[in-house]
């Protein structure tokens, strides 16, 4: 019989909104597996609970070396119990490489639901929540940010994402630039905590208004893509967007590609339209 590994959600900020079954798993648990041992003496007295089993690190920096020995534990029938600092085990924190061994094992998984940064966010934006997708962190660097951006210019699913304090600024100016200074957002700080904010407005505002400094945990939230507008009806028009696109970094035949997807258009008609622009010597492409 092989054991139980429990992916655990946490308290993202206010520690009463851990649910009841955490603790009953911390006491429970033959071993704990915390991104951050210190963060889970500071939750475990929080909640009155001691746990009885082994309590181990699970960090970025050891998930490699970890993962094994926790799949021996629990292919030996140990119950595993992975928690991170904040949110849900996997969501921009360990847990998948663990998740995934378990599952090339046959081990049981199972969770214990919890609080969830990217939900929270995405209820309080007041943008649409029909549907949605999670970005999590963007790029460090700022010409891969600027791409990636580029390339979720078209995504018509509101956007989530995770970034640091220190970056904010820089990512918010980024994202104006490759989605719209007029696109709605919202960026959302300290949530559940005492100094919680929701700053809501387009996003060139939200990037002047970052230039003073955000401070905390922070998730941003951005409209998705409006519906596709009309096809140019001068192909010179299709080229001169490429050229742009090819201008600011972006490859030809991804530039091409998001071209044709934002005007509706087959990616073959774009193409077209940047080489008569070429051998006419127009469009700039």
């Amino acid at each position: 019989m092989t054991g139980t590994l429990v992916l655990a959600g946490t308290p993202i900020g206010d520690v009463s909104d851990a649910p009841p079954r955490l603790a009953e798993e911390l006491a429970a648990a033959d071993i704990v597996a915390a991104e951050d041992t210190r963060r889970l003496r500071r939750l475990t007295t929080s909640l009155g609970v001691t746990p009885r089993g082994r309590v181990v690190s699970y960090f970025e920096g050891n998930e490699s070396a970890r993962t094994p020995e926790l799949v021996a534990e629990l292919t030996g029938g140990a119950r595993v119990l992975l928690v991170t600092d904040a949110g849900m085990p996997s969501v921009s924190d360990p847990g998948y490489r663990l998740v995934a061994a378990a599952v090339e094992e046959g081990v049981r998984i199972t969770a214990v639901p919890g609080p969830s940064a990217v939900l929270t966010a995405l209820a309080l934006s007041g943008l649409p929540v029909d549907r949605f997708c999670f970005e999590g962190f963007p790029p460090r660097k700022s010409g891969e940010r600027a791409a990636r951006f580029r390339e979720l210019a078209a995504e018509p699913r509101t956007m989530v994402f995770f970034e640091s304090t220190h970056r904010i600024a820089e990512c918010l100016a980024a994202m104006a630039d490759a989605l719209g200074a007029d696109r709605p957002a919202a960026v959302c700080r300290e949530l559940t905590k005492t100094y919680e904010e929701v700053r809501r407005g387009p996003l060139g505002e939200l990037a002047e208004w970052a230039k003073e400094g955000v401070r905390g945990e922070i998730t941003v939230v951005v409209h998705g893509a409006p519906p596709a507008e009309a096809a140019p009806a001068d192909p010179a028009e299709l080229a001169r967007r490429v050229a742009e696109r090819e201008a600011a970094g972006e490859r030809r035949k991804e530039a091409i590609a998001a071209v044709a997807q934002a005007a509706g258009l087959p990616k073959r008609e774009v193409f077209d339209a940047v080489v008569a622009a070429k051998h006419g010597g127009g469009g700039g492409a």
